[in-house]
Order: structure tokens, then sequence, then C-alpha cells
């Protein structure tokens, strides 16, 4: 008999989280656009509810950035507000800080961090925790299908690459090495990545996957 698993009750911590992202991030947009940043982190913890996360995993969707792009002094309180397993989460979905990207002034050293970023992150995919790869995936979901929806957008298509550091080729070999590691590991949100980044590939012309190098 299979067993069903219980559903996911949020309460206020859940309320307070977002409330804590919303002030965290104020002010902050998607890039190079007037999205307010708050609608990424709504998408990645709605996509870890709808992919069986539970409400600590909800949580950490909401502050899965707070570290990176606002600052090192985030961990604490988010460990005393919302306990240890959301803030290990949290800093498992971290693959860089506000502060160290601050401080490079020229494309190429941003590009020579952005890669060695990258790398560092994929294999801490290999081996990071499940609860933590879940969160993680449904950030790169929702990343990738924002950059699909502006391929295939007549005013935006492959010009979306100018806004990232990597540009064309690195962010389509970024992307093929997530989806790879997380359909290897078994992510519940790895399937609909998958497809998301064959689409993005075939959307950008660019029908081989190659590694990150």
């Amino acid at each position: 008999m299979t067993k069903t698993k219980a559903r996911t009750q949020l309460t206020s911590r859940y309320t307070e989280a977002l409330d804590y992202a919303r002030e965290q991030h104020a002010g902050q947009t998607r890039k190079r656009t007037q999205i307010p940043y708050l609608s990424h982190l709504l998408g990645v913890s709605a996509l870890v509810l709808d992919h069986g996360g539970d409400e600590d995993q909800a949580i950490a969707g909401l502050l899965h950035d707070v570290i990176e792009d606002c600052g090192t002094q985030h961990e604490a309180p988010v460990r005393d507000r919302f306990g240890e397993r959301v803030a290990r989460i949290v800093l498992a979905c971290t693959d860089g800080t506000q502060e160290g990207k601050a401080a490079l002034d020229t494309p190429e050293a941003k590009f020579a961090d952005w890669r060695r970023r990258k790398l560092a992150y994929l294999e801490h995919l290999r081996h990071t925790e499940a609860d933590a790869l879940l969160v993680s995936c449904c950030d790169k979901l929702h990343n990738a299908r924002a950059i699909v929806a502006d391929l295939e957008d007549p005013a935006v298509g492959v010009a979306v690459f100018d806004r990232f550091t990597a540009k064309r080729d690195g962010t389509l070999r970024y992307y093929h090495g997530l989806s790879d590691i997380f359909t290897t590991r078994g992510a519940a949100a790895a399937r609909v990545l998958e497809a998301e980044v064959a689409r993005m590939h075939a959307l950008a012309g660019e029908a081989e996957r190659f590694e990150l190098v």
C-alpha cells in the first residue's frame, strides 16, 4: 500500500519569513527589469510546495537569496528566527555573497569569479542534502522558466543572455550542468527543469548540450 505524504501546514513562521524576505529585498528587481525581486522568491517557494516540500523548505525558498544578495549579516537572524534547518538550506543554496560580488570591478574579474563559483556550486550539488537539493532545483527551475519566456518574446529573444555575466554560452553550459546533476540525484523537480533547459537550448539555437569547463 502506497503511503500518502501528509499535507504541508503553513504557520505564522511562513508569514514571518515572507515579511522578512519582503523587507530585506525591498527595492531589488529581477535582472534588468522592473519586476520586484520578491516575485522570484514567491515563485521558488510555490514550486517547493508544488513538489512536496515542507514548511521549512518553503521558508528556505523565500529566504534562499538573502545572504547572497543582501549580505552575510543575515545568516544569524535567519538561524535565530527560523531555525537551524532553514539556515542550513539557505546556506546550501548560496554560491556567493553580496560583499564578494561588490568587490569585483571589471568584466573579466566578474566572469572569472562567476566561473569559479558555478563550478564549485555544481560540485556542491553532487553531495548536498536532499532537502536543500529540492529548494535549489526549484530556484533554478524558476530562473530557467524566466529565461525561456524571454527567449520566446520577440522583443527580447537571445538578447536575454546579455543580462548574465556568462552571456549565452556560459549560461547554457551552466543550466545543462545543473539539469544533469538534479536528474542524476532524483530531485523532485528535475524532470520539469530538464524540459525547460532543453527548450532553452532549442530557442537559443544550440542543440548540443555541453559541460561547463
